[in-house]
């Protein structure tokens, strides 16, 4: 059956955006969603976070296909528990964008997401972890953060705000990598290159559909690739004004289940009866091409 509103992918963020503030999913948005799906039309979890800490939440929504995780450094396929792309930050850069950072602003603390479906968060001394329900391992000092290949950097300043540090890293960084903000406390290093919208597109190739057929969800500055790519972009009335500026519509708050309010109206019969079960909606998880995973490695 085909969706009937011209988009036939769904594309969300979570943290701020699907998730509320305790990370969990509403009924009534868990309902929009398999209305979603029953329709015809395919929702993908567009996410900073990296794929270990997004399995628990893919199993909620009942996906057993494929996620964009770690900024769109991971293409990650859920039924399978594995990785289809996966694109590493350097380290050597890493640790120079770090310098390059610090030489302007002074001492930052800094985390670090590993590469790999059992890949772990690190934390150096002195940083806190801006979502505290999250995983992470404390290590003694900052090289052990370069232990073993990273999907990217978290920076957090003691006294700079989130706008003020990641103003002044990509004035520093250049070509070393990319800078994001992708939520309160959360600004991040990641492959050069490398957005949501990479891996959005490569997902929604891989079904067959571009961006004209695509709405997007979001609530921060690394969600603007994203809305740039997508036909139209919804921001979140909690979104940061950066992303507010470039959507084409606001809808309410996580916490007031924005992302539900917009499907009811565009997927009419949307409501907010608990489904029994989601449908696996996700995109498919099978062997990546030479040529998608040349897209990645050009980054």
């Amino acid at each position: 059956m085909a969706a009937p509103t011209a988009y036939s992918l769904i594309a969300t963020d979570l943290d701020g955006t699907l998730l509320r503030g305790d990370d969990t999913l509403s009924d009534r948005s868990l309902a929009a969603l398999a209305r979603v799906a029953q329709a015809g039309a395919r929702h993908l979890v567009v996410t900073g976070r990296p794929a270990p800490r997004v399995r628990p939440l893919l199993d909620d929504l009942g996906c057993t296909g494929l996620a964009v995780c770690g900024q769109g450094a991971q293409v990650y396929d859920a039924g399978a528990d594995r990785l289809l792309w996966s694109v590493t930050l350097d380290r050597e850069l890493a640790e120079t964008a770090l310098g390059k950072i610090e030489a302007e602003v002074g001492e930052v603390y800094a985390a670090v997401d590993q590469d790999g479906v059992d890949g772990l968060t690190l934390i150096e001394p002195g940083y806190l972890m801006p979502h505290p329900t999250l995983p992470a391992v404390r290590v003694e000092r900052r090289r052990d953060l370069w232990e073993r290949p990273i999907s990217k950097v978290l920076l957090r300043h003691p006294e700079l705000s989130d706008d003020e540090l990641a103003a002044t890293a990509r004035s520093v960084v250049g070509s070393l990598a990319t800078v994001t903000m992708s939520g309160p406390g959360t600004v991040e290093l990641q492959p050069c290159g490398v957005t949501k919208a990479t891996g959005l597109a490569l997902a929604a190739e891989r079904l067959g559909l571009g961006p004209e057929e695509t709405l997007a969800f979001g609530d921060m500055p690394n969600d603007i690739p994203m809305f740039d790519w997508a036909a139209r972009g919804v921001a979140m009335a909690n979104a940061h004004p950066e992303l507010k500026a470039v959507a084409d519509e606001v809808t309410t708050t996580n916490e007031d289940d924005g992302v539900a309010v917009v499907l009811e109206r565009l997927f009419p019969g949307a409501g907010r009866q608990v489904p029994q079960h989601v449908p696996a909606q996700c995109v498919p998880g099978d062997a990546s091409s030479s040529a998608e995973r040349a897209l990645f490695s050009s980054q």
